[in-house]
């Protein structure tokens, strides 16, 4: 009878152990799925940013043609990437190039820079892009804390069965921005 007990007690505190594991892997994913929600929400703000400000720049600067066509096939390209961490991330990265380019674009232009809709557009996608990042870091911080559990003994035992892997990290290759030069004088 005792033997009886003990095995029932066993049984009862290893299926205990099963729910929370369960309970922790299911609150993981959540949160990797709300930190892709945020990124998608942030980056779909980017790209209805984008034709306002091709729009504007092209006013000013009509002959940047195949840099504006390069914009809008890289934003549609992104659009198109869907919800895989890695392809996304790829794509964006390549939107990113020649978004800088854009905004490098408005140095040669001291009209187009004086522009108020110019700087409003420029602060807006400023402000979008640290949005961006800061999903960026939630996100991949809770596929780190997902990834974990997944690998950890005895979470990686519960989770394989139960449908859970491990996420993709999502990564963003930003372009750089024009560095304006500066000559002090030097070839005095």
């Amino acid at each position: 009878m005792t033997g009886l007990v003990i095995v029932g007690a066993v049984v009862v505190l290893l299926l205990v152990v099963v729910v929370v594991i369960y309970n922790q892997l299911v609150g993981k994913r959540q949160m990797v799925r709300n930190g892709w929600a945020d990124i998608d929400v942030q980056l779909k703000r980017r790209a209805n940013l984008i034709p306002q400000l091709v729009a504007t720049v092209k006013g000013y600067a009509a002959h940047e043609r195949q840099l504006f066509e390069e914009v809008v096939e890289k934003r549609n390209l992104a659009a198109s990437a869907g919800d895989d961490a890695a392809a996304r991330g790829a794509a964006e990265s390549e939107l990113s190039r020649p978004i800088g380019k854009l905004m490098a674009v408005a140095e040669d232009y001291p009209d187009l820079k004086a522009s108020a809709n110019y700087k409003d557009l420029q602060d807006e996608l400023s402000d979008t892009e640290n949005k961006i990042e800061m999903a960026r870091r939630f996100y991949n911080g809770a596929v780190r804390e997902l990834n974990t559990l997944v690998e950890s003994f005895p979470a990686g035992l519960i989770a394989g069965p139960f449908g859970f892997s491990q996420a993709q990290y999502f990564e963003i290759v930003t372009a750089d921005r024009a560095v304006p030069e500066v000559d002090f004088g030097a070839g005095r």
